[in-house]
C-alpha cells in the first residue's frame, strides 16, 4: 500500500495504536492504505508504456497485499497498516475496495486484461 502521509512530515503517525484518538490522529497521517495501490500501478504501467519490466515490478509491488490474502481475515485484506516496519494490519480486517483494486490491478495492469467496452 501506500503512506497516507510523508514519514519526514512532522504530523507523521507510524504506528496506529491507543484509544480512539490517537486512532483518528493516525488514521490519515501515515498509515498505510492498501487500495492506492491500484490507481498507482495503474499510473506507473501506463507511464512506462506497458511493458514486461513495469509490468513485472508491479507484480512485485502487489506481491504482500496478495501474501495478505491468506492471513487474518481468509481472502480480505485489512483496511489500513501501520506507516512504519513492520507495517501490521490494522482497522476493519476486511475492506472491500483494498480488495477490489488489488485484483484489478493484478488482473488489468500485471496481466494485461481489460474489460470489454
Amino acid at each position: 500500500g501506500l503512506r497516507s502521509l510523508s514519514p519526514s512530515d512532522p504530523q507523521y503517525r507510524g504506528r496506529y495504536t491507543g484509544g480512539p484518538a490517537e486512532r483518528d490522529a493516525a488514521y490519515h497521517q501515515g498509515t498505510v492504505w492498501p487500495w492506492l495501490m491500484g490507481p498507482f500501478i495503474t499510473a506507473y504501467v501506463k507511464v512506462n508504456g506497458g511493458s514486461t519490466e513495469a509490468r513485472s515490478q508491479a507484480a512485485e509491488w502487489l506481491k504482500p497485499l496478495q501474501e495478505h490474502l491468506s492471513d487474518g481475515g481468509l481472502g480480505q485484506i485489512s483496511e489500513i497498516f501501520d506507516g512504519d516496519a513492520p507495517q501490521r494490519p490494522c482497522g476493519c480486517i476486511a475492506q472491500a475496495w483494498s480488495v477490489g483494486e488489488v485484483l484489478r490491478a493484478h488482473v488489468e495492469d500485471v496481466k494485461g486484461i481489460r474489460p470489454s467496452p
